[in-house]
């Protein structure tokens, strides 16, 4: 039942006009501000420590980053309305020649990126511009809601490869195939994970982005997409970069994914209302770490 809603819901969002459709995002964000006290409560906690900010500060951004996640929500919904004809009225992208360059060395592409701005518009604006576009996600609480988000991404010709599932194999034959992959490397990692320190406080950060350069020779780029003021989208495109094998695995996988942990902390200070500060990114404390990182060699071969 809730996956026909949520589809249909979409059609709804996809048939009202965008600025409508960011007018109520608007609305809903300011509600969502207002009613969900837990959350709320402890995005405001968490940039308070991160960026030193005073209650006042805090809110009012906390109360931004909610608006902005409503917005981002109705946008997946409209999400199927993007085509390459009317792209560039939405989003624009800056060095998207770094991609092409990145293809063409024929090993894919690894993409690194947080939950900043529409991040699944980030995706489906790769796939519209005709790159294969892949990308290794958390199934959500509900099947039907992870369903519906399935759907709605392959609809834009994004291909989603669940946790828990044969996913590191699929993962490696995109890259294999030439596509690209994307990693969202803000999430916590837990005791397996790199702890790095991460807008001001350590956190245990996911490593499959520097695991899959290594293994695959795959070249990376950052990517994040960002809301500007005229409501328009801007999708950054960093240098490309190669993971740099010095002979000691734990140490190169733990440098390569400061060097992108790094670029993903400065994108969120300078953008903070557009990241999710709500999520419980720092919920593993340095001395649950495991004693050994995971390394390259723990992948196995197809």
């Amino acid at each position: 039942m809730l996956y026909k809603t949520l589809m249909f819901m979409s059609f709804c969002v996809q048939h009202t006009p965008y600025f409508i459709v960011m007018a109520i995002g608007n609305l809903l964000g300011r509600l969502y501000y207002i009613l969900v006290k837990k959350q709320r409560n402890r995005a405001i906690e968490q940039i308070k420590l991160s960026l030193k900010l005073n209650d006042e500060e805090a809110k009012k951004i906390i109360r931004a980053s909610f608006i902005n996640l409503a917005k981002n929500m109705l946008e997946i919904l409209y999400m199927p309305k993007l085509n390459r004809e009317n792209l560039s009225e939405y989003i624009k992208i800056e060095n998207f020649e770094n991609v092409q360059k990145a293809i063409a060395e024929g090993k894919g592409l690894v993409v690194a990126t947080g939950h900043i701005g529409t991040w699944e518009w980030m995706s489906a604006s790769m796939a519209i511009m005709g790159v294969p576009t892949t990308a290794i996600a958390k199934p959500q609480p509900n099947l039907d809601y992870t369903r519906a988000l399935d759907d709605l991404r392959k609809m834009v010709g994004v291909e989603v490869f669940s946790r828990g599932t044969s996913e590191l194999l699929a993962a490696g034959r995109a890259l294999k195939g030439g596509k690209i992959l994307g990693f969202l490397m803000d999430q916590d990692a837990g005791p397996g994970g790199a702890f790095i320190e991460f807008l001001g406080r350590t956190a245990s950060t996911p490593m499959g982005a520097a695991v899959f350069a290594k293994k695959f020779k795959s070249p990376v780029v950052t990517m994040f997409i960002l809301r500007q003021k005229d409501g328009s989208h801007v999708i950054k495109i960093g240098d490309v970069l190669h993971f740099e094998d010095k002979g000691d695995a734990d140490k190169d996988l733990f440098d390569f994914t400061l060097k992108l942990t790094n670029e993903i902390d400065k994108v969120v200070r300078e953008n903070p209302a557009q990241w999710i500060w709500f999520q419980k990114r720092w919920n593993t404390a340095p001395d649950m770490q495991k004693k050994r990182h995971h390394t390259v060699k723990e992948q196995k071969e197809e």
